[in-house]
């Protein structure tokens, strides 16, 4: 499995963000009960960061294409990078 760190960027559409903040979060727990999310929460300046293990870079965007907030249009943008972890809980999931 691949860990990669997903930082959202919102856009100022902080009323459709609240509006479809249930659902996404719905859909986060979800992912985190399927095994492939391992965190999430927000960053400060309208921002959020993901963990997510899945088994490569096909399947995060499948992952994400799925995630409410994407289909609502409030992702102002995302960046994608691989983690390796080295210490800590997930360290063997690298």
């Amino acid at each position: 499995m691949t860990v990669y760190a997903v930082q959202y960027t919102y856009t100022q559409d902080t009323a459709t963000l609240d509006a479809v903040r249930p659902e996404h979060r719905a859909y986060l727990r979800s992912c985190l009960e399927a095994g492939t999310l391992l965190a999430s929460g927000p960053l400060e300046g309208g921002r959020a960061l993901l963990l997510l293990s899945v088994a490569d870079r096909s399947a995060l965007d499948a992952l994400l294409a799925g995630d409410p907030f994407r289909g609502a249009g409030v992702l102002g943008s995302v960046d994608v990078a691989e983690w390796k972890p080295v210490i800590g809980p997930w360290a063997e999931l690298a």
